[in-house]
């Protein structure tokens, strides 16, 4: 039991390293990059103290570079899921009786593993696996990860400092218990903090876990664990398996002791998954949690009093940034017409300034690969529709290329039809569709950018006038769970903008903030009375 009550350090966002010319930052992380790319790596299911080959394995590819292999994993059958789920039970009763500060402690060194020792190898892993430039890896594998973890330690201390009053003769009080079996947590392939902060805000508040992450991203998944291991999270806290999501999904789903789902990807899959949660309802000890981040439709509305270029570059960093494959990346913008010209030449200026998709290897590069072919496929797919489209028409970008990597170009259409397809569907790629409207028209325009789209993620709002800017505000309350005035609708920072968004997008737990944590636990109030009543008649009885 713990003897004190303990303040953890206080939590700080992680500095952004910036890997210009010559710096010794840059070196490390190429040299890293370098000796993943020509090594091969074999990574197995983690199951307890196990390192389990199945012997069933998949490669693993760079999306820029599709036809070289950095190694394999290896695929679960059903009765590794059942093993995992084994191993969180029977490891629950001993992590969730540690005292609060040793689990602390875990993520916290975690923490500073990723900020130190580990930092060119989680960056490297993600710019290999996800394809991301040494900046989009940076912000989000090292920084936004060690942020996760050292804001988390921070909130959970301020839950458990959070007590109800006491009356005279009494004292309450109240504990916050981990959940009563355990946790599964589905992770996407975009971001490797969030495949980190999944599995690792569950298990910081006394949970157990099994954690499935995206097959696209377990080269840096990889890493997670290696970081968690050395930190010292004892076996059997985080279980991770790969494979079939429908087969892991439905055993998971089906044990009696699954007690909450964090999640985070498609809306579809989310609605499924909660589906069968609830279809499963009469078989559970407990009534799940339920927290997912979905998708979004992201928008940008200019007013007639923006500043061009700075819309131009909202426009250019929100849809374009990691080719644009951020649940927040913008991907529809509304414009006014006295502007529309001037924005529009400054975002094919920059576009045009651009060089050709490649390997982030190569630090002059902005864009690189999208994920996979599906992914390329589908995002062809509408391309060459806009451009055969009487309503649509590719005013820069447009082009693509997948015989060495996933290549696509930054693409602008620009259409007539406020609901034309790319202006209401999630592409998740670096395709954006503006629509132009006429200036006398704002207040309709507010309503038409509430009313297109079925996600609610994020959304921003550049104008000088700060009687638009409220009536904006306002309108769009319900569209966007991270609502930015005057900057692009991605980059949310944790401790400073916790993120998540309603509708279609998702729960809204608000990753990054004490809200999400207070979901992974059970407040259980103690009501102590010092002296009992010995007569059970009250005053008014006379």
């Amino acid at each position: 039991m713990g003897k004190g009550f303990f303040h953890v350090p206080t939590a700080i966002n992680e500095p952004i390293k910036s890997y210009a010319p010559g710096t010794s930052e840059r070196e490390e992380v190429l040299e890293q990059y370098r000796s993943y790319f020509n090594g091969s790596v074999d990574v197995p299911l983690y199951i307890g103290s196990e390192e389990i080959k199945t012997g069933n394995t998949k490669p693993m590819s760079p999306p820029h570079d599709h036809k070289h292999i950095v190694g394999q994993y290896h695929v679960a059958e059903k009765a590794h899921v059942t093993k995992a789920i084994d191993n969180c039970l029977a490891s629950r009763s001993a992590w969730a009786d540690l005292t609060w500060e040793q689990r602390a402690a875990v993520f916290l060194k975690a923490a500073e593993l990723i900020a130190g020792p580990y930092r060119a190898k989680i960056n490297a892993a993600t710019m290999i696996a996800q394809s991301k430039n040494i900046y989009q890896a940076e912000i989000d594998a090292a920084c936004e990860l060690i942020d996760f973890l050292r804001f988390n330690v921070e909130y959970m201390s301020q839950i458990y400092d959070q007590q109800p009053d006491s009356a005279e003769g009494i004292w309450n009080r109240v504990e916050y218990r981990p959940l009563e079996g355990f946790i599964y947590a589905i992770t996407p392939f975009n971001f490797t903090a969030i495949a980190g902060n999944l599995p690792a805000s569950a298990a910081m508040m006394g949970n157990v876990v099994v954690w499935k992450p995206s097959d696209s991203q377990v080269f840096s998944a990889k890493v997670i664990v290696d970081i968690f291991k050395e930190a010292g999270l004892p076996d059997g806290v985080i279980n991770v398996v790969y494979g079939d999501p429908v087969m892991i999904t439905e055993t998971v789903l089906a044990s009696p002791d699954f007690a909450g789902i964090h999640f985070t990807g498609s809306t579809h899959v989310f609605k499924e998954l909660w589906k069968q949660i609830g279809n499963n309802i009469h078989t559970y000890k407990t009534y799940p949690k339920i927290v997912g981040e979905t998708g979004g439709k992201d928008f940008i509305v200019a007013h007639p009093s923006a500043k061009p270029q700075q819309v131009a570059t909202a426009i250019v960093r929100g849809s374009f940034e990691f080719q644009g494959q951020k649940c927040s990346a913008a991907s529809r913008v509304y414009l006014p017409k006295s502007l529309s010209e001037e924005i529009l030449e400054s975002v094919k200026k920059d576009i045009a300034s651009f060089n050709k998709p490649g390997s982030p290897e190569d630090m002059s590069n902005f864009i690189t690969a999208v994920i996979h072919e599906g992914s390329f496929d589908k995002l062809a797919k509408y391309i060459d529709q806009a451009k055969k489209d009487d309503n649509a028409e590719v005013i820069a970008g447009g082009n693509y290329d997948k015989s060495k990597g996933y290549f696509i170009e930054p693409t602008v259409i620009l259409t007539t039809d406020p609901k034309y397809t790319t202006m209401e569907t999630e592409l998740f790629g670096p395709v954006v569709t503006i629509y132009v409207y006429e200036d006398k028209d704002w207040s309709e325009t507010l309503k038409l950018v509430d009313g297109t789209s079925e996600y609610a993620l994020t959304g921003a709002i550049l104008a000088t006038d700060r009687y638009a800017i409220d009536e904006a505000t306002v309108a769009l309350q319900n569209c966007a769970g991270n609502f930015y005035i005057n900057d692009k609708p991605t980059g949310a920072v944790v401790g400073q903008q916790p993120f998540g968004g309603a509708r279609a997008s998702g729960t809204n737990d608000k990753a990054g903030s004490a809200q999400n944590l207070l979901r992974w636990v059970s407040p259980r109030l103690i009501k102590e009375t010092f002296v009992t009543p010995i007569d059970y008649r009250y005053p008014f009885l006379g």
